[in-house]
């Protein structure tokens, strides 16, 4: 999406009904109420992009939200450096922390993120209460709020118009110096994330086989995201330093994240300005019930769960239902001008050892340009290990795959898409919340290149229907269609036609061996022997990791071992 929908309209009416709440009452305590609003959204909205966008739990941005803070205390009371100065350290050096701390994280997945990331918290935690010039226990006192005094704007003349002196007072200063960082956090977060770049985080959350085998570097989303979160989180470090007066160990406590935490989770994951209403509803809240004493956290923590049990998607999917997202506009189809050549697939003596076991041994074949070659074999014989061994999804124990002459063992993914290999998946991925263009579009050059594909597996009319809507034939051609937009030299299909009517099968046969005249190099594992027989210029058959027979499909159907291993004893007749 390249600009703001009807969704977000929605929750920033709220939060600015919200503030103008405040603007009524006026008083100095609901002011700084407002502008602790303000500094968690800004804190939550850095916190979607990597929590919502690439769905790692990480917990490190309370950390963060600290660093900014003492970095920003430090320039502005030990060596006296203007405010100013000190919120852009506040924003800097978070940035870079969390830049140099996502280049290990991010060969992390799961679980793993989130025990690295409280590691890291914690020695903030630790760092921040006993060194020295931190101020250790006790802080940093005497931080200088951004104006001191209140501002006077005026008298302006207009015409024959005096205009008045306007006295603004240092609150409001903040709270509107405050307030111009949500909106500017907004807007770095629709920037980095605008257009297919939130299909394409959306696929390396949701779908990371997919995304590794049509070339998306999940390693440099990530350091970009975890770079603008961390500057986001210690810009909102910052400003509560200056709104305060004070920084304190507290602020890299575990409660900062946690609160930054609950209000993604309320906001609805992924949504930065639904983190701007969650922070809106959130951080008053315990306010509201102080009312009754000691039970004030008590009545607090019950409305949070009662949220979270009642929005299991939080306010942003809570909002989706009544306000969809708008379907993209449909471009004409259109066939790239730069349309990669088929290129030979060689494999010679694969290996692949999974602890005691061999899954591949010595497998050895190749699929020149312009054929279509059938991998064939019983459940357990290889066959997907070998083609995600060519894919790069397993790193091979031994031997060499090339793709037109050029190696392929030390290439990453990536990689190996950027040179012209595609591959469908026997169970494809999908980010259900995006619509099958935008599905096609993640691998094409744009999105006529992507209707065109579209068009050649038959889906151009479902192009603006959501993926969530497809049956699972559709989501079999719409796992080749996007296979198809990247352009491929070579094709590698996993199961293409499981699941398929006969009509369709016939009809994916066509498009298979049009792809082959046109010099694709197609490898294509399929059960489905009256499928897979006719298709093929060369059958190749595995048996416990290794070929015991490859060459022309009739030779093939006839050989004994193939026979006992895999087609049976009618196979022949």
């Amino acid at each position: 999406m390249t600009r703001f929908d009807r969704r977000d309209g929605v929750y920033l009416a709220a939060a600015a009904l919200g503030i103008g709440g405040v603007v009524i009452a006026g008083d100095a305590y609901a002011l700084r109420i407002a502008s602790l609003v303000g500094i968690y959204a800004i804190a939550a909205i850095g916190y979607q992009l990597v929590f919502g966008r690439l769905g790692l739990l990480s917990l490190a941005q309370g950390a963060f939200f600290g660093l900014g803070a003492y970095a920003s205390a430090l320039l502005t009371v030990s060596a006296g450096l203007p405010v100013p100065v000190g919120l852009a350290a506040a924003v800097v050096v978070p940035a870079l922390a969390a830049a140099v701390i996502a280049l290990p994280i991010a060969r992390l997945e799961s679980h793993y993120v989130a025990l690295a990331t409280l590691g890291l918290a914690q020695l903030a935690l630790l760092a921040a209460t006993n060194l020295e010039f931190t101020g250790g226990a006790n802080g940093i006192y005497g931080v200088p709020p951004i104006v001191t005094n209140s501002i006077t704007i005026g008298p302006l003349d207009v015409g024959s118009v005096t205009i008045a002196a306007l006295v603004v007072p240092g609150g409001w200063v903040t709270l509107i110096s405050v307030w111009f960082g949500v909106l500017a956090a907004l807007l770095v977060a629709r920037a980095v994330t605008r257009g297919d770049r939130s299909a394409v985080l959306a696929t390396l959350d949701n779908a990371p086989h997919a995304a590794a085998a049509l070339g998306l570097n999940g390693t440099t989303a990530r350091l970009v995201l975890f770079a603008v979160a961390g500057g986001l989180g210690g810009l909102a470090g910052g400003l509560q330093a200056h709104g305060l007066g004070v920084v304190s160990p507290a602020v890299v406590g575990f409660e900062v994240m946690v609160t930054i935490l609950a209000i993604a989770v309320i906001g609805g994951r992924g949504s930065p300005v639904g983190a701007v209403l969650g922070a809106a509803l959130l951080i008053p809240l315990p306010e509201v019930f102080r009312f009754l004493e000691g039970s004030y956290l008590i009545a607090y923590g019950v409305v949070l769960l009662a949220a979270i049990i009642l929005m299991p998607r939080g306010l942003d999917g809570w909002l989706r239902d009544w306000f969809p997202r708008r379907a993209p506009a449909v471009p004409a189809p259109r066939q790239s001008t730069s349309k990669r050549p088929g290129k030979p697939l060689v494999v010679q003596g694969l290996v692949k050892r999974f602890g005691g076991l061999t899954a591949v041994d010595g497998v050895s074949f190749s699929v020149p340009a312009g054929t279509v070659v059938g991998l064939i074999g019983a459940n357990g014989s290889g066959k997907t290990t070998t083609l995600n061994l060519i894919s790069g999804l397993e790193r091979p124990d031994a031997g060499q795959i090339r793709l037109g002459g050029e190696p392929l063992f030390e290439r990453p993914a990536h990689h190996r898409r950027e040179l012209g290999l595609a591959r469908s998946f026997q169970h494809p991925e999908f980010p259900t919340g995006l619509f099958v263009l935008e599905v096609a579009a993640v691998a094409a050059k744009d999105r006529a290149v992507a209707m065109a594909a579209l068009g050649r597996v038959g889906l151009a009319d479902r192009a603006t229907s959501l993926v969530s809507a497809l049956g699972a034939a559709e989501l079999r051609r719409l796992d080749l269609a996007r296979a198809l937009a990247a352009e491929p030299g070579a094709l590698i299909l996993d199961e293409p036609a499981a699941g398929l009517t006969a009509e369709e099968r016939a009809a994916l046969a066509v498009l298979l061996r049009d792809l082959a005249t046109a010099g694709l190099a197609v490898l294509v594992v399929d059960h489905g022997m009256d499928f897979l027989l006719p298709l093929s210029d060369r059958i190749v058959c595995l048996e416990a990791g290794k070929v015991i027979a490859s060459g022309p499909p009739e030779t093939v159907r006839q050989n004994p071992a193939v026979i006992a291993a895999y087609l049976g004893s009618g196979a022949a007749a």
